[in-house]
């Protein structure tokens, strides 16, 4: 039998989290509850009391209540539930988790499913759900997300639905997932589709020829958010990081990653191999106007969600120093490859996006930039050819060789 906590403010929506409750067992399940409330109580006693939970985040209800701010009291929640919640899974009392709420629970339910590892199911059921109230980092890399449609007081036959199909799909969920087997080492590898990346399509194989497994990461935001959050756990023996443009993103106003992009694997002591894949391109909301500050340059719509704007020249230069900065707090090797022929399919000459002044100061840029303890590879070809793919497995197999990766899981 599998078991789901139940997570939400007991005090406020009582009805709502029992009815989820009574699914989850209704349908084979077991669960076990946690009020993460302050002022109120349950209508009867849940698994974790909010007391349990506020001594978790270090503190206590009643100094949440003392504090007037009911910003604060909930931080002091969230954190003792982010903190309960794993002490409960590492103690093997349960195999996913459901949290309800508006905008206060649906704040605590983020920092609770961040809690998680990887391959832990976990369902927010929300009123806010898909709202850009969320920032992409506060996103746990793949957590499911169902919008609580009419679901702001009481039960409802339209809520009920929203509420019976999360119950529904967190169990089904706990008893279908195949965890992360961790039998092998595992390679971090960001990247775009093959229409403008091509590098994975020969490095994939070839490593796992060598032994390991490999996760391709679309760099679209939400793509580099789960890669930073699993290499923040040390979930990877080395990682490819050959596009990092969500650091142009963060910079310049597109979809951002987070501030800590690139950042997470060199604090954690991951070997880094690095290349400057689409460096060139921010990225937009396709649907909506183009920024002002981008309007006087080329621009590529992907498709009808995304839109690719082209950097300046001093925005390149801007970039390399982003990427040096990051890269120069790295505990682990680094070795950076400079595809001096272009760094996406758009930036070949001839192509509609080149820019060969451009390309030319953000190498230039980057040379000077990198620190000492930055291994740099600079390149006569471009990041599609197979001599950069050729230049990235020599280096990787080196460091295997010498011991830099880790090659036993």
């Amino acid at each position: 039998m599998k078991t789901i906590l139940v997570a939400g403010t007991y005090d406020t929506k009582d009805e709502e989290l029992h009815y989820i409750a009574d699914v989850i067992r209704g349908q084979g399940g077991d669960v076990l509850s946690m009020d993460v409330s302050v002022l109120g109580d349950p209508s009867k006693p849940t698994h974790v009391s909010k007391h349990e939970v506020a001594e978790a985040g270090g503190s206590s209800i009643q100094a949440a209540i003392d504090s007037g701010d009911e910003n604060t009291a909930m931080q002091i929640m969230a954190t003792g539930a982010a903190a309960k919640a794993l002490e409960l899974y590492r103690a093997g009392r349960i195999d996913g988790v459901i949290v309800l709420g508006g905008t206060m629970g649906t704040d605590l339910a983020l920092d609770l499913c961040a809690a998680l590892p990887v391959g832990v199911p976990k369902y927010i059921v929300s009123t806010v759900s898909f709202s850009p109230l969320m920032p992409p980092e506060r996103l746990p890399a793949d957590v499911q997300m169902i919008l609580w449609a009419g679901g702001l007081y009481g039960l409802n036959s339209i809520c009920k639905a929203s509420l019976s199909q999360a119950a529904g799909a967190v169990l089904g969920a706990a008893r279908a997932v195949e965890p992360p087997k961790r039998d092998r080492p595992l390679i971090g590898m960001t990247s775009f589709g093959k229409t403008v990346l091509r590098y994975m399509v020969t490095l994939k194989p070839a490593l796992e020829e060598r032994g390991f497994e490999v996760a391709v990461f679309h760099a679209t935001g939400m793509g580099g958010r789960a890669f930073e959050s699993l290499a923040a756990e040390g979930a990877f023996a080395a990682v490819m990081d050959f596009a990092p443009q969500e650091v142009a993103n963060h910079l310049f106003g597109g979809l951002s990653a987070g501030k800590d992009r690139m950042t997470n694997a060199g604090r954690a002591g991951i070997p880094q191999l690095v290349a400057p894949g689409c460096y060139d391109l921010v990225d937009v909301v396709g649907w909506q106007p183009l920024p002002e500050h981008f309007r006087d340059r080329p621009v590529h719509a992907h498709n009808r969600l995304l839109t690719s704007a082209v950097l300046n020249t001093g925005e390149r230069r801007q970039m390399a120093q982003a990427l040096a900065g990051k890269l120069a707090q790295a505990s682990a090797p680094v070795a950076f490859l400079l595809p001096r022929g272009g760094c996406n399919e758009w930036d070949r000459p001839g192509a509609d996006l080149h820019d060969a002044e451009g390309l030319a100061a953000f190498c230039d840029e980057i040379e000077m930039a990198l620190p000492d303890s930055v291994d740099l590879h600079a390149l006569d070809a471009h990041i599609n050819d197979e001599v950069f793919s050729a230049r990235a497995l020599e280096i990787f197999d080196d460091w295997v060789a010498r011991g830099v990766i880790d090659a036993q899981a």
